[in-house]
C-alpha cells in the first residue's frame, strides 16, 4: 500500500491561523476540537480545493448517496501515514449530512416546510489535510500519494507565507427572533405529552429555530463564537453561495478507528452557575436527577439498538454511564456505547444504520421523527445532522450538529432544543432550549 507523505509546519494550538490562508478557497472546511479552551479533542483538520464535490439529490436514496461516497472514496486508493504518526485523516471525504438527510434513509412525512433549501449531504473528496495534534504540539500537512510534486510545493507555501490581520466584519440587521411564540411551544409540548400518554413514544427531542437578517464574513462570525463558546466538536464548512455551516457542538456522533466504533450520547443539561457554589450545585442536581438518567438511558437502549444493526454480535458495550461534562454555558450528562463493525459492514453502514442520532430524534426514532415533522414548521436542515470525515483507511469521527448555525442568503440561523419526556414541564423546557444557545445568540448580538 502506498504512503503519504508529511510536511511539518510550526505547531498553532489555534487551527483559526492556519485557516484563514484558506479561507476563501473553493470547499474550504475545518473540523475543529476547540483549542486551546476546549481540553477533550485532540486533532484540529482543514483542507480545501477538493477534487470533487458530491450533493445528495432530492429524490435520491440514502443507500445510493453512500454506495457514490463509496466508490469515491475507492477512487482515491487506499493510503496509509508513516510510521510511527498516528494522524487520524489519510485523504478522503469530509462534508456534512443534514438532519434532513434522515429522509433519504427512511419514509417519512413532508409537513415541515424546507424554506432554507439547502442540500441534505454535500461532501468533498480531499486529497491532502493540515493536521494539528494538540496531545503532541505538531502541525503538518498530510498529502495522499496521487497528488503531484507541484501541488505538494504550492501547499507548503500557501501555509508557510505570513496570512493578513482578519479585517472583515460580520453583524446583525436585528436581534435573533425565535419563530415559535411561548404559546406556540406549549401548544407543541402538549401535543407530544398527548402522544407519549397515547404510548407512541417515550422521548420526543423538539426544537425551535431564531433568526436574523446578517451581512458580512461568517468566518468572523465564527472565530467569536469559537472563542466564547470553545467545544471539542467545532466546525466551519463554507458553501459555494458564499454562506457558511458554523458548529460548536459538544457532542460526538459516531467514530470508528481501526473497527472499533464509539457514540458519545448526550442528554441531561442544566447551566452553569453564577459562581462556584452555584455551579457545583447545577452539577450535583443534574447528576442525581431521575428524570435526566431516565432520559439518557433510554438514548443509550435506541444507540445499542441502532449500533446492533452493524456491529459483530455480542460486541456492544456500555463503558460509561451517566458522566458529567462541563462547558462554558452547561453541565451535560454523557453516557458511551461502543462496539466493532462486522466483517462484512463499513463505517457508512454504520451511518445508514444510526443517522440521525438518537439523541436528537428521541425514542422509538422513527416515531418521534414523524412528531417533530408534524410539529416543527420549518425543517432543520443542517441542525442535529453531521459534520463529518471519512478516509481512505476507513477511519471516521463525526459530530451531532447542535449548537450550530447556518448562513446563508444574507440569514443566519440557529436552532436550540431539548428532549420531552412524561414528566416535563413546558415553562423548563422552553428554557432549556434557550439556555443552550444564549452564548451564541449574545456573541452574535455583540459583533
Amino acid at each position: 500500500m502506498s504512503t503519504c507523505s508529511v510536511y511539518p509546519l510550526p505547531y498553532h494550538a489555534n487551527p483559526a491561523e492556519y485557516f484563514a490562508a484558506i479561507r476563501h478557497a473553493p470547499g474550504s472546511v475545518l473540523l475543529d476540537s476547540g483549542r486551546p479552551s476546549a481540553e477533550r479533542g485532540r486533532y484540529d483538520l482543514l483542507s480545501a480545493w477538493p477534487l470533487a464535490t458530491l450533493a445528495v439529490a432530492p429524490d435520491e436514496s440514502g443507500t445510493a448517496f453512500l454506495q457514490r461516497l463509496r466508490a469515491t472514496l475507492g477512487q482515491l486508493g487506499e493510503a496509509a501515514i508513516p510510521a510511527p504518526l498516528e494522524l487520524p485523516f489519510a485523504g478522503g471525504l469530509i462534508g456534512y449530512l443534514s438532519y434532513d438527510f434522515g429522509r433519504h434513509l427512511e419514509a417519512l412525512p413532508h409537513q415541515a416546510q424546507d424554506d432554507l433549501q439547502l442540500p441534505d449531504a454535500r461532501f468533498g473528496l480531499y486529497a491532502w489535510a493540515l493536521i494539528s495534534d494538540h496531545l503532541l504540539g505538531t502541525s503538518q500537512l498530510v498529502f495522499h500519494p496521487t497528488i503531484s510534486e507541484a501541488e505538494r510545493q504550492r501547499l507548503c507555501e500557501v501555509f508557510s507565507q505570513p496570512v493578513a490581520a482578519n479585517s472583515a466584519s460580520f453583524s446583525l440587521k436585528g436581534p435573533m427572533q425565535p419563530d415559535l411564540s411561548p404559546e406556540d411551544y406549549r401548544q407543541a409540548f402538549e401535543r407530544i405529552q398527548h402522544y407519549i400518554q397515547a404510548g407512541d413514544c417515550y422521548q420526543v427531542n423538539f426544537a425551535q429555530r431564531f433568526r436574523a437578517q446578517c451581512q458580512g464574513d461568517a468566518w468572523t462570525a465564527y472565530c467569536a463564537l469559537r472563542a466564547a463558546c470553545p467545544t471539542p466538536f467545532s466546525g466551519f464548512q463554507s458553501l459555494p453561495d458564499g454562506g457558511a455551516v458554523l458548529s460548536l457542538s459538544p457532542e460526538r456522533f459516531v467514530k470508528v478507528s481501526q473497527r472499533q466504533v464509539e457514540t458519545r450520547p448526550i442528554k441531561g443539561t442544566r447551566p452553569r452557575g453564577r459562581d462556584a457554589a452555584e455551579d457545583a450545585a447545577n452539577a450535583a442536581e443534574l447528576l442525581a436527577s431521575p428524570k435526566d438518567r431516565a432520559e439518557n438511558l433510554m438514548i443509550v437502549d435506541l444507540l445499542r439498538n441502532d449500533l446492533g444493526r452493524t456491529c459483530r454480535i455480542g460486541s456492544v458495550r456500555v463503558p460509561q454511564l451517566f458522566s458529567l461534562e462541563s462547558y462554558p454555558n452547561v453541565h451535560h450528562l454523557v453516557s458511551s456505547v461502543t462496539g466493532e463493525l462486522a466483517a462484512d459492514k463499513d463505517a457508512l453502514d454504520l451511518i445508514a444504520g444510526s443517522f440521525p442520532g438518537g439523541s436528537i430524534t428521541g425514542a422509538p426514532k422513527i416515531r418521534a421523527m414523524q412528531i417533530i415533522d408534524e410539529l416543527e414548521p420549518t425543517r432543520r436542515g443542517l441542525y442535529c445532522g453531521s459534520l463529518l470525515y471519512l478516509d481512505v483507511r476507513g477511519q471516521m469521527d463525526s459530530s451531532i450538529a447542535i449548537r450550530s448555525l447556518l448562513v446563508k442568503d444574507a440569514q443566519v440561523c440557529c436552532w436550540g432544543g431539548g428532549g420531552i419526556v412524561a414528566d416535563s414541564q413546558w415553562q423548563a423546557e422552553y428554557q432549556e432550549s434557550i439556555t443552550k444557545v444564549k452564548v451564541l445568540l449574545e456573541t452574535l448580538q455583540n459583533l
